[in-house]
């Protein structure tokens, strides 16, 4: 970016800055250009929604505020509008709309949205809503009732993705995004395609590609949380979730015993599955790319010890704690 009192172009700053939204200070890793002649920062757009994402992101988990996926996510498993979800709880006509495009309710509102998550409170929403044609209602009732037998049925499904994740909800050891199984399985499917990875070296290939997207839009991809352990950064419970993928056949793992008595594992892809690129964005899928650009021609051993000079790792090996995302911003 160029400087707009000299169009020399600007140097990047980033340092920790404590900033306020609401009332209430949050600590924040500032992205801005700086004039070198003239000491001025400046924020381009880009660098202005990572540093407000950052800060609101920590005012959602604060108060338990849903995110704009989890929002949107609720509305269309009714299948209802925008507008008819407002009328619904009772906001103004465009209030859920604004929401799902990233503006913060306030609390009284995130618990109401919080409510229609269930399907039984949803409905209990809707028996107090009076301004709905009786048509609809039934409609509503009837999805309302298909999802309450659909939980039901899945309810194994929904504790293996308990015990994958730890944890359900965006924070900062998720990246702010709700976890999700089926894009993290297609990363995984992405890398084996393009790269026919050993496990240790495919661990950190989804590490890189989940923090470096959290470091450039202050969200992970996958919502998955990694854990700092002796070969490097790795996602948490991956041997679980490997093992159901196979499973699955998303893909293949082939076993090779090493010189060493050692026993390596490589993941190669089944003809049954292909990445499915539309569960991605253009930025996901630059990043993507980019991972397999900087690493393809690195061996385990390399990619590990790049890992060990990571301070996501260094800080947390001790312990083998998760590592927060807020790392990202100091990647190498």
């Amino acid at each position: 970016m160029k400087s707009p009192f000299t169009g020399k172009e600007m140097s990047i700053v980033k340092e920790w800055r404590i900033m306020n939204f609401r009332k209430e200070d949050f600590r924040v890793f500032f992205h801005s250009y700086k004039c070198d002649d003239t000491g001025e920062q400046f924020e381009d757009e880009v660098f202005s929604q990572l540093n407000y994402n950052q800060l609101v992101n920590q005012y959602r988990v604060k108060y338990s505020i849903p995110f704009p996926e989890q929002i949107i996510a609720i509305r269309e498993k009714y299948n209802l509008s925008a507008t008819k979800m407002s009328e619904i709880l009772g906001f103004g006509t465009n209030g859920y709309r604004q929401y799902e495009s990233g503006e913060v309710p306030n609390q009284s509102n995130a618990k109401l949205i919080q409510l229609a998550e269930d399907p039984h409170e949803f409905k209990k929403l809707l028996y107090f809503c009076t301004t709905l044609d009786q048509k609809l209602i039934e409609r509503i009732n009837r999805t309302v009732e298909n999802l309450v037998e659909a939980q039901k049925k899945n309810k194994f499904e929904k504790q293996l993705e308990n015990y994958f994740f730890g944890s359900y909800l965006p924070n900062a050891l998720t990246g702010f995004k709700t976890p999700d199984l089926e894009k993290f399985s297609e990363m995984v499917v992405f890398f084996t395609e393009k790269l026919e990875p050993w496990k240790t070296k495919l661990n950190k290939l989804l590490f890189y590609a989940d923090f470096m997207m959290h470091k450039q839009t202050g969200f992970s991809m996958s919502g998955i949380q990694y854990r700092a352990i002796p070969m490097g950064p790795v996602p948490n419970n991956f041997n679980s979730i490997f093992e159901y993928l196979v499973n699955k056949y998303e893909l293949d793992i082939h076993y090779a015993n090493f010189a060493d008595g050692g026993t390596g594992e490589q993941f190669k892809p089944n003809a049954a599955k292909q990445f499915n690129s539309a569960l991605f964005n253009d930025v996901e899928l630059e990043i993507l790319n980019a991972v397999v650009e900087r690493f393809k021609n690195t061996t385990t051993k390399e990619i590990i010890e790049i890992s060990h000079k990571e301070k996501a790792w260094i800080d947390n090996i001790a312990e083998r704690k998760l590592i927060d995302y807020n790392y990202s911003f100091e990647l190498n």
